[in-house]
């Protein structure tokens, strides 16, 4: 639909969800109809998932055929039944984003067919490509030229050139990386159609595009999971720092062997994960916050990775990047670990920027847990890291984790709380119980706040700057204040970092 609201002609056909409705449509065109399993794979033809049907009775059986057929671990769900077209000849029209030209880039090819770079190796002269300018854009006559390189001339040249212009068009405005017509084809009745079509948007700008209904911007070997998708809604909308996490494995039992995994950084990550499961360990998740994210996403990664049942440990580690100010990933973690009454040991490598304190927070402030929770440093091996945590499953494996009824958990405030003063942050808000704080003979809260946007007002803490600002970024969600004022003062201070549909997933699960 998009070829179509932009002008490039398509043939005529449906979406189907059923075979009942392939059935339908294939009545309703009343004539000879192919039908197209929407899959995340190219080759459809060659992998039967293109069919041909002469009647509506066969295009119901051949739709039953494909709905359900797993495709590199997708389900076919939709099928598109088209009018069957009478093809005289098939063309390929692509505009790709080529990183190593750091630049879009036009290709044509006069010979149709699957796999575009086989077709330029053997076929060379019939296969054209070109720079587009960005700020230029692709002209009628850059696209005729192009054309006519590749042996076309005359009207066909025209109307190629015209269906390469608005294929521009679309992959500009839908900021796609690649946007290709294969094939492009002239019927026998003259007609020049995009037969077919695949336009991969980028992940960065999925959000500018809510129009396309893109659930997740994720490239996963398997449907997003429930987990998947809370971690996505998590991330899209706050662009301090990275939170990627991608769920590996389901359905295991404690026991198995299987480990959360919190990475920061792609190699140093790899080189963690190779350290686990050399102990024999498998990997439940993938995990990554890393691009100096705040302590509030570090904190909503460790509650969703948390969220995965029976996983037998949890596991930290990544590169020791020096810009990575890691007191902040120390704070999400003891905050999620407290709060989430940690069941399993966790070993965690906070190498990097403020490793130092940042160990110190996290040992310290998870000291009184009925679990084991170990901090090294970026001079601490993965391999050693991973023999640590190996050794505390072993040892919890005689153990069991009781809390006491006090919780020994920050993240709350009494519940005879009267209404706290409070502000906005970027994603959550801070809270403040002011009948406790009177009572503080430490407010550490206030000179722990790292940006010191908190003063004290008789002897309370309220925000130094507008709540206009707190909420724009100015509170950076270091959690210092929430944690040091449990720690050290009246616990009259709690942080609300909402993970939306996490509870609930959590209810169905358990």
């Amino acid at each position: 639909m998009l070829l179509k609201e932009n002008g490039i002609p398509i043939p005529e056909g449906k979406a189907a969800h059923s075979p009942e409705e392939v059935q339908q449509i294939a009545a309703e065109m009343n004539q000879p109809v192919v039908i197209k399993a929407q899959a995340w794979t190219t080759s459809r033809l060659a992998k039967g998932l293109i069919q041909f049907a002469e009647t509506p009775a066969e295009a119901f059986q051949k739709a039953r055929e494909l709905f359900g057929k797993s495709v590199n671990n997708f389900p076919v769900e939709v099928l598109l039944v088209e009018k069957r077209l009478k093809i005289e000849r098939e063309f390929y029209g692509g505009v790709i984003i080529n990183d190593a030209a750091k630049a879009p880039e036009i290709i044509f090819s006069s010979k149709g067919g699957s796999g575009i770079e086989e077709i330029a190796l053997k076929y060379p002269d019939r296969v054209g490509r070109m720079k587009i300018d960005v700020v230029e854009g692709l002209k009628d006559y850059h696209a005729r030229n192009l054309i006519r390189r590749t042996g076309i001339h005359g009207s066909e040249q025209g109307k190629l050139a015209d269906m390469l212009v608005k294929l521009w068009k679309v992959a500009r405005k839908y900021e796609a990386r690649t946007a290709e017509i294969n094939p492009m084809v002239i019927t026998s009745e003259g007609q020049f159609l995009a037969a077919d079509c695949r336009i991969t948007v980028d992940d960065y700008a999925v959000f500018r595009h809510p129009e396309l209904g893109i659930e997740i911007a994720r490239e996963f070997d398997h449907p997003p999971t429930p987990l998947d998708k809370i971690a996505y809604a998590a991330e899209k909308n706050d662009f301090r720092g990275t939170f990627y996490f991608i769920q590996l494995e389901q359905g295991f039992k404690k026991g198995e062997g299987f480990i959360g995994f919190h990475g920061a950084g792609g190699g140093g990550s790899m080189m963690s994960m190779d350290a686990v499961q050399k102990r024999g360990f498998k990997i439940a998740n993938f995990t990554d916050t890393s691009g100096n994210p705040p302590a509030s996403k570090v904190y909503r990664a460790a509650k969703i990775l948390l969220s995965q049942k029976n996983i037998d440990g949890y596991f930290g580690s990544g590169s020791g990047v020096a810009s990575q100010e890691q007191v902040n990933s120390a704070r999400g973690l003891v905050k999620a670990f407290r709060e989430d009454k940690l069941g399993v040991p966790a070993v965690i490598r906070l190498g990097g920027n403020m490793e130092d304190e940042a160990v110190d927070i996290l040992t310290r402030y998870t000291a009184d847990l009925p679990v084991k929770v170990e901090g090294y440093k970026k001079d601490d091996p993965a391999d050693f890291c991973a023999e640590r945590l190996e050794a505390l499953i072993a040892e919890h494996k005689t153990q069991q984790v009781r809390y006491p009824e006090n919780g020994l958990t920050a993240g709350h405030l009494p519940a005879d709380a009267k209404k706290p003063y409070e502000f906005k942050t970027l994603t959550g808000r801070v809270l403040f119980d002011h009948a406790l704080c009177a009572e503080c003979k430490n407010p550490v809260c206030v000179s722990a706040c790292g940006p010191q946007i908190l003063k004290l007002e008789s002897g309370k803490p309220v925000l130094a700057i507008s709540e206009a600002e707190a909420a724009k970024g100015k509170c950076t969600e270091c959690l210092a204040c929430e944690l040091e004022c449990y720690f050290h003062g009246n616990k009259g201070a709690y942080v609300e970092l909402p993970v939306p549909g996490l509870e609930e997933y959590r209810t169905r699960v358990n």
